[in-house]
């Protein structure tokens, strides 16, 4: 049955009576004892897909959380009561919705609720309640020298589920303690929440405070904001006022799902039309500050650690990026580790010595292999 999609009154008012039809009780009963389980067992996610267990992530790896399939009816009557009237609205048009949640007494949760074959299905993280400090994350301790940047784009990459989030909110919360700065964040949904320390902290929710990232974006750089952080530059509306607000001298972070330097700094100019690509080439080597990507690998006692590369922005780098020689930013990590660049290898270098990690799960990480095995030697 179609939907018109401007009746917008008539889908809330029907979920809503759809949601007062559940017993609240009855409804959170079993996300809870999910989240319980996931949360005991120090994972990470949560699965629920129709026909399918639900599944927990652990240390990367899967698990099953009991053994009776979920129907259809099981996935959406577990999450879609929870989720906020517009969430629920739009997930009925085009059967997709995040949102972040937070369970009576128990974990706060970023929820997507889509479908696949036709069937409801819904990926959960479960957010931790406090912000984690950045040194106690693993990585490189240069990756502090971020959060002393005094304008300019911060871009932080890596794939799904790398840490990107986790990595920025710490950067965030190092400065919040130390500097009296107006900080404010845009993002689908919010994950860690800052409370105010030195600075004051304004967190923006897109689809409860802004309806989309341009229209947050631009009212967030009239508020005078010190540093401005975007939760992830989903369009190239997106990343042409992150790119203006870096050069009108703020500081800006953001997230990329890319895997390394050269191919995070392709993707934003790939992101515009090609007539625009030269003059954004230009603005983005005037912006870009620093690029960090990360990726998390399988600790030898358990758990993951954050392997990373990160190019401190210079000259050089600057350069090649006008040119579009990007394939030479490797180089410049190298050419600029007094200002606190390293290279994936070296960081995987670390974590091999420190014993945290196996030097065959390093090699089969590292970019460039036989460098790795030139520093472990």
């Amino acid at each position: 049955m179609t939907r018109p999609s401007d009746d917008l009154d008539a889908l809330i008012g029907e979920l809503n009576s759809s949601a007062e039809r559940l017993d609240a009780n009855e409804r959170d009963a079993r996300l809870d004892d999910w989240v319980r389980q996931v949360v005991a067992s120090r994972g990470s996610d949560l699965l629920l897909v129709s026909g399918s267990t639900p599944m927990m992530r652990v240390d990367g790896s899967l698990r099953a959380l009991g053994s009776s399939p979920l129907s259809d009816q099981d996935v959406e009557d577990a999450i879609l009561p929870l989720i906020p009237a517009h969430g629920r609205a739009e997930y009925l048009r085009v059967k997709i919705v995040d949102a972040s949640l937070r369970l009576p007494g128990s974990a706060r949760l970023r929820v997507n609720l889509h479908h696949e074959r036709g069937r409801p299905a819904a990926a959960i993280r479960i957010l931790p309640t406090d912000i984690p400090q950045l040194s106690k994350l693993g990585l490189p301790p240069e990756v502090e020298n971020l959060t002393r940047l005094g304008a300019g784009l911060v871009l932080v990459a890596g794939a799904t589920g790398s840490g990107k989030t986790t990595t920025v909110a710490a950067l965030i919360d190092v400065i919040n303690r130390r500097d009296r700065k107006h900080i404010v964040t845009v993002e689908d949904p919010i994950e860690y929440e800052h409370a105010n320390h030195q600075g004051l902290v304004e967190q923006v929710e897109i689809g409860i405070d802004a309806p989309d990232f341009p229209t947050a974006l631009r009212a967030a750089v009239r508020q005078a904001p010190d540093i401005l952080v975007i939760g992830e530059m989903r369009d190239h509306e997106s990343m042409r006022i992150a790119l203006t607000a870096a050069e009108t001298g703020h500081l800006v972070f953001s997230t990329l799902h890319t895997t390394d330097v050269a191919a995070t700094v392709g993707r934003i100019c790939d992101s515009f039309p090609n007539e625009r690509q030269n003059t954004i080439r230009q603005e983005l080597s005037l912006a870009l500050a620093a690029v960090i990507t990360q990726t998390l690998i399988p600790g030898t006692s358990g758990g993951r650690y954050p392997a990373a590369e990160m190019l401190m922005v210079s000259y050089g780098a600057r350069q090649h990026i006008r040119k579009n020689a990007l394939q030479h930013l490797h180089q410049e990590i190298t050419l600029t580790r007094k200002q606190g660049s390293f290279t994936l290898e070296e960081s995987l270098a670390r974590l091999v010595k420190q014993g945290h990690i196996a030097i065959h799960d390093a090699i089969a990480r590292a970019r460039h292999p036989d460098e790795l095995e030139s520093i472990l030697r």
